[in-house]
């Protein structure tokens, strides 16, 4: 008989969601590794002004159990700060205090391992036996992959990387010297502005120029209306995940365009406004240009200069630009782990991804009833709220099911104005 049920690799907001839904549950016998001493989210991009950009109620519980004592609201009446919370910030939070209520929960849950880093996961006759560095060994019936998602980096900027050459991920660890520097961001989506934000926020501790630039034909707000907001419903999900696979990637690529990428209204905002301020009111010698439609293609070193290529798309011509930092806000991508490579020829992966099954569990060519579920890695199968917290209680909610073999949580959709059929 294996050791457990249910064994998570990762511990970010994914698993730790699937922690909670399963602690009432004394018949899945869970156990959650990360490699990390303690839950942090995101903490090399935790900048003092970021905001969620979604409502609390997405949280770890409340869309499947509004009466879990995991719930964000719980947490600001457990923590004494409920009404001053309401007051100050209405239905908003900022990524900081939603962090704050993750480790409020992780500390609840004994299910929890720190410091476990997974080396490989093998078959064995019940199920799958997992080892952790230093040799340690346990079976699980089933198997959750949560390990998150790796930073972007264009492999043309990867030899460079340190610091003057940075992804966003590791802004606040790498701490890189700005002030009277020249600056580049690339990328125009929310963690671009936010960095950007950050980067003109202090007139004591400006840049000496700060190149900005989009891929895109600008710097575009995120959709946030409500039709558009309905592809993050489980009801879309199952939609999407019905249709043929060339025309999944095809939506994707639309629903990207279409603003999947961009930056709330408030934080486009705020950077206008602070640039404006910095230019005729305080009238800075801070110097700044917005660029769209550039690509980085290239990266070099020229004596005491980053010397970046950017492609202008529309044109066709190439711009090298000297700089003395570069910030590349490139987003993230989910590579099959490392630690599946004794049983990778035995998962289904087509075009570097897992083939995944409505309830989120992997093709996997072995005997017996062992599953591997994934939290994160089904973006082409089951659409572009996979690696958000939109759904990240639903989700985990249907592995529950999963594993209990009937359903405990509702998960039936929800209804929705368009008819997703």
């Amino acid at each position: 008989m294996p050791d457990f049920d249910l064994i998570g690799i990762g511990i970010g907001p994914a698993n730790l969601s699937l922690a909670a839904l399963s602690e009432p549950f004394p018949e899945i016998r869970s156990q959650f590794l990360d490699a990390k001493p303690e839950f942090r989210w995101h903490p090399g991009l935790m900048l003092p002004d970021s905001q969620l950009t979604v409502t609390y109620f997405r949280d770890l519980v409340t869309l499947v159990d509004p009466r879990s004592r995991f719930s964000f609201l719980n947490f600001l009446v457990e923590t004494g700060r409920a009404f001053r919370f309401l007051e100050a910030n209405g239905v908003s939070c900022s990524r900081r205090e939603f962090e704050q209520y993750f480790q409020w929960a992780a500390e609840q849950l004994p299910s929890l391992q720190w410091g476990k880093r997974v080396e490989s996961v093998s078959l064995t006759d019940d199920g799958f036996r997992i080892t952790s560095e230093g040799g340690a060994t346990r079976t699980a019936r089933n198997l959750v992959l949560g390990s998150g998602a790796e930073p972007r980096l264009p492999d043309f900027a990867k030899p460079f990387e340190g610091a003057r050459v940075v992804h966003s991920s590791n802004l606040t660890v790498t701490r890189p010297e700005w002030k009277g520097r020249r600056v580049l961001v690339v990328g125009s989506g929310q963690s671009g502005a936010e960095v950007v934000n950050h980067l003109i926020s202090d007139e004591n501790n400006l840049p000496a120029s700060l190149t900005w630039t989009s891929s895109r034909i600008g710097f575009q707000p995120l959709d946030d209306s409500p039709f558009t907001n309905e592809w993050f419903s489980s009801t879309y999900v199952g939609y999407f995940n019905g249709l043929p696979a060339a025309r999944r990637a095809e939506i994707i690529r639309e629903q990207q365009d279409a603003g999947g990428d961009g930056i709330t209204d408030e934080l486009l905002g705020s950077v206008y406004r602070r640039l404006y301020h910095l230019d005729h009111v305080l009238r800075s010698e801070l110097r700044h240009q917005l660029l769209v439609s550039r690509r980085a293609v290239g990266l070099e070193q020229n004596g005491s200069d980053i010397v970046v290529d950017l492609l202008d798309v529309n044109r066709g011509d190439v711009e090298r630009l000297p700089v003395d930092l570069v910030i590349f806000c490139t987003g993230y991508h989910n590579p099959v782990p490392g630690y599946l490579k004794p049983i990778q020829d035995q998962l289904s992966i087509a075009d570097g991804a897992f083939q995944v099954r409505p309830d989120y569990s992997l093709e996997l060519d072995a005997p017996g009833d062992h599953r591997i579920y994934v939290q994160g890695f089904a973006e082409s199968s089951h659409g572009i709220n996979d690696t958000l917290l939109s759904l990240a209680s639903w989700r985990s909610a249907r592995i529950v099911n999963s594993v209990l073999g009937r359903e405990e949580y509702r998960v039936d959709a929800g209804t929705t104005t368009v008819a997703w059929r």
